[in-house]
């Protein structure tokens, strides 16, 4: 973690989430960045830590139905507009929004309601606190920028582009410690009062 980022940053106060509901923090990047894999690597960290983590993902024309499943044909035959899939101890969604995309805090507050932490990879346009990781690729720059007031947003940087310097904690992808660190990060931020199992 970069040593010279200001303790007292806008963005160590983000908005708190609704109460209720589980903190939620959004992992966000440009494309080909590394989401998912921080998304998997942060959520295993802090489920080792005996954290409750459930995730979110937000995506563009991707299918969980395929033709001639029983689900498909539910909602392709059937004229179903929306299908719930239920097991023992598994269940999933599938189909059409009512008008619009819901908003990141209602997939929370119907489906994620009982975690310790939510991580959401993608959802860059939803007001909850976010952790940026950011590939060194020639001719680009992080989405994160300081003078459009994205720091109240904008928790930390995680890179491997040497000596970059922000107003937020930036996290070295070369340092075999910065999943620990960002883990502890989060912890002191959103989970201090949260017991593990």
């Amino acid at each position: 973690m970069n040593a010279d980022s200001p303790a007292d940053s806008p963005a160590d106060s983000p908005a708190d989430s609704p109460a209720g509901f589980p903190p939620v923090v959004c992992i966000i990047g440009r494309k080909n960045a590394g989401k998912t894999e921080l998304t998997v690597a942060l959520g295993a960290e802090l489920h080792r830590r005996g954290y409750r983590v459930m995730t979110a993902k937000h995506g563009h024309g991707f299918r969980l139905d395929h033709p001639g499943r029983d689900s498909w044909r539910h909602r392709h035959e059937g004229g179903a507009v929306r299908t719930v899939l239920a097991g023992p101890s598994d269940f999933g969604v599938i189909g059409n929004w009512p008008q619009e995309e819901m908003p990141l805090s209602e997939l929370v507050g119907r489906f994620l309601f009982d975690a310790d932490i939510v991580l959401a990879e993608g959802f860059k346009s939803a007001p909850e606190p976010k952790i940026e990781v950011f590939r060194d690729v020639p001719g680009s720059d992080p989405l994160f920028d300081p003078e459009e007031g994205q720091s109240a947003r904008t928790l930390a940087l995680v890179t491997d582009r040497a000596g970059i310097e922000l107003p937020i904690p930036v996290f070295d992808l070369g340092d075999l410690g910065y999943l620990s660190d960002l883990a502890d990060f989060l912890e002191d931020r959103f989970l201090k009062d949260r017991v593990t199992e």
